[in-house]
């Protein structure tokens, strides 16, 4: 082993064995992880550009890649023939070999997924209400969870990873926002989530804030490939957001890096404010109930609103103009290359909230900073389930994002090398 493969080797701390060699089990694990992982960022790849990108030797990636399928977790496409030798044939994951469970839980509704290896959502279920309560979201949880193992056969159940719980921060605060009753929502405040999911739940749980939890969606399965540090808007009941930089989450020092919702901005009164009580879903809701107009369809699908008129277009133009002054904001302390802006809201919605702040922003004083392109979000209104389904799914399948991005970008990969597979 080279010095610069032992080096890397002590980046991931192999287990070592009396002699001093690196544990064979723990050496095949990682670099299981990497080949599954760069076949899921690239989508298919032959043996041969895995051994190039990951810097295996080819020996190793080959038995690597027949244990993977073997195990069911790849594929094989069609055979590539080439102007010479033997045609490539590529290979990807298999969307059946595993599945996980993800949870959103926010101050309005409630979501249940069940995603497939490659990120694609096959069952699904919706729950709305005035205010969240740990009793209903239990419930809502487990019974989901045993509604949709009903929908799968036996050996479906049992690819089931676990399942990842996207839920924000402090749940009891800004109760007066959503108008739950004084002292509602302190039963937040020493529940423990997590633990009370593991007691009633048979699959391992982890649990996420959910705006990181959008954040992590977007940086795998949305734009992430294309700009390696961004900042990110979820505009859900309250706005929140999250930091990406180098290709991997910045969580800080508190994990609370990125949460952008008490940002100061300008209001449209000249008067300092919050970005939350600006550009959040609540915000909207308040305006269509001052003009007599049911704001419960914001809550039931966020695929079907409806166009509201004048008051939608006025949230809009309000919600632009913070994001505006938030991202110059951010822009003038990192230098991110995108400002990516998604929601609990219709493609059509996203689409006009990102044109008007990129509007907006084009009237700020923008002398010294270098704006980063604002665009849209790639996953959608359930960014914050798919972030907390792809959690067990990394935790057992594949290699933290931040790894991935690195071997991705360096012409000089080095895995952890073991040609005994």
């Amino acid at each position: 082993m080279s010095m610069e493969d032992m080096l890397h080797t002590s980046t991931f701390s192999p287990t070592l064995t009396p002699a001093g060699g690196a544990n064979q089990v723990r050496v095949r694990a990682y670099n299981e992880r990497l080949v599954l992982s760069l076949i899921r960022l690239h989508g298919s790849l032959s043996k041969a550009e895995i051994a190039r990108r990951s810097g295996l030797s080819a020996q190793t990636a080959s038995v690597i890649m027949r244990s993977l399928e073997k195990e069911g977790l790849l594929l094989r496409g069609a055979p590539v023939r080439g102007k010479v030798g033997q045609p490539s044939i590529p290979m990807q994951l298999n969307p059946d070999a595993v599945y996980s469970f993800g949870v959103k839980i926010g101050r309005r509704s409630a979501d249940l997924v069940l995603m497939d290896f490659v990120g694609r959502i096959r069952l699904q279920l919706h729950e709305t209400f005035a205010f969240p309560l740990p009793d209903r979201i239990m419930t809502f949880i487990t019974k989901g969870i045993s509604a949709l193992e009903t929908k799968l056969d036996e050996t479906q159940r049992g690819r089931i990873a676990g399942i990842g719980i996207a839920a924000p921060f402090e749940l009891w605060n800004w109760a007066k926002e959503v108008g739950a009753p004084e002292g509602a929502m302190d039963v937040w405040r020493n529940f423990d989530l997590q633990a009370e999911a593991s007691a009633r739940i048979a699959y391992p749980v982890y649990l996420q804030n959910d705006a990181t939890s959008a954040c992590g969606a977007e940086l795998v399965f949305g734009i992430g490939p294309s700009y390696p540090d961004f900042v990110y808007f979820f505009i859900g009941s309250f706005i929140g957001g999250g930091i990406v930089l180098n290709s991997a989450i910045f969580s800080g020092r508190t994990g609370t890096a990125g949460a952008v919702g008490p940002l100061p901005v300008r209001g449209k009164n000249g008067e300092t404010r919050q970005l939350l009580e600006i550009a959040s879903i609540f915000v909207l809701e308040r305006m269509l109930q001052e003009k007599g107009i049911d704001p419960e369809p914001l809550w039931y699908s966020a695929d079907e609103w409806i166009d509201f008129g004048e008051p939608l277009e006025s949230w809009i133009q309000e919600t632009a103009k913070a994001l505006a002054q938030a991202i110059v904001a951010a822009a003038s302390i990192i230098d991110f290359s995108a400002a990516v802006i998604d929601g609990g809201f219709p493609d059509w919605v996203r689409e006009r909230i990102v044109r008007a702040t990129n509007e907006e922003a084009r009237k700020l004083d923008l002398q010294g900073v270098v704006m980063p392109e604002i665009v849209e979000g790639a996953v959608g209104p359930q960014a914050r389930a798919v972030g907390g389904a792809s959690l067990p799914i990394f935790a057992r399948y594949l290699t933290d994002q931040s790894v991935l991005f690195k071997e991705i970008a360096s012409d000089r990969p080095h895995p952890v090398q073991s040609d005994r597979g």
